[in-house]
């Protein structure tokens, strides 16, 4: 891999990780169509060490938060401030996607990468956020998120094994499914894909460094993720304040259109 396909790569998956969009889509379709060798499920899990830092940072204060809601749930054992709860949420919705990565892992390296199903998933998430989305009636904040939602939502983020689903995509959609404002679905998305991502990166990275060591593309690409990782969060928190998701929707549906597209040209 060149240093330049690495930062292609890294921006690519920092961008697109967040967003309603699929990085996992992205990173095996972006190969696909330039015509360049496919890294593997171990080099896209191992730039989402920039996407860490980056959610680490812009969220730091909440994580701060809820790192001395640990402490004092240990010693006291008594859920008392908005922080402990949000922290059990946190890992309640974890496990299943957890579990999920176990079971499913091996599907995720091979077969769920084919184009066909990432077409098919793109669009078929994109239809349902936009349809949710649209009709979403009520309007809950991030503080009054109950154990039921954080369940939901964590059995949603096992649907992001499939490339073309996205992570963020299927925890913002049960998010305004389940009466959450824009702006608290995408929050608390960024919240919970903290843990998990971790999880993979820990899980997947030491494979990565076997293949590619601490290289001057690796390094690149995880310094590129960060930065456009940052600045996904940033605007996407400031778009869907004021705006729907459907802009997100479309674009899914567009790529797919694109990808089979693609795979007829190509004989595929």
């Amino acid at each position: 891999m060149t240093l330049f396909q690495a930062i292609v790569l890294g921006l690519v998956q920092g961008l697109t990780e967040l967003l309603p969009v699929s990085s996992s889509a992205h990173l095996a379709l972006t190969p696909y169509l330039l015509g360049w060798q496919d890294p593997g499920l171990s080099f896209d899990v191992a730039l989402h060490f920039g996407t860490l830092l980056a959610l680490g940072w812009y969220f730091r204060a909440e994580w701060v938060e809820m790192t001395y809601s640990a402490l004092r749930l240990l010693r006291t054992r008594r859920v008392v401030t908005t922080h402990d709860r949000r922290l059990i949420y946190l890992i309640v919705a974890t496990i299943p996607a957890g579990v999920g990565g176990l079971v499913l892992n091996d599907l995720a390296k091979t077969t769920f990468r084919s184009p066909y199903i990432i077409g098919t998933t793109l669009v078929v998430l994109g239809v349902l956020l936009w349809a949710v989305d649209r009709w979403a009636v009520r309007a809950r904040m991030l503080d009054e998120i109950t154990m039921r939602d954080a369940i939901v939502v964590g059995f949603a983020q096992v649907l992001a094994l499939v490339p073309g689903v996205s992570r963020s995509g299927s925890t913002i959609t049960a998010g305004r499914f389940l009466g959450l404002d824009r702006p608290s679905a995408a929050r608390f998305s960024f919240l919970m894909s903290m843990p998990i991502t971790l999880a993979a990166v820990i899980f997947e990275a030491p494979e990565a460094l076997r293949s590619e060591g601490f290289s001057a593309p690796l390094l690149a690409g995880v310094a590129a993720a960060a930065v456009s990782s940052w600045l996904a969060i940033t605007v996407l928190l400031r778009y869907v304040s004021k705006h729907s998701f459907g802009v997100f929707a479309w674009y899914r549906v567009a790529l797919a259109a694109v990808v089979f597209y693609t795979l007829a040209t190509r004989g595929a």
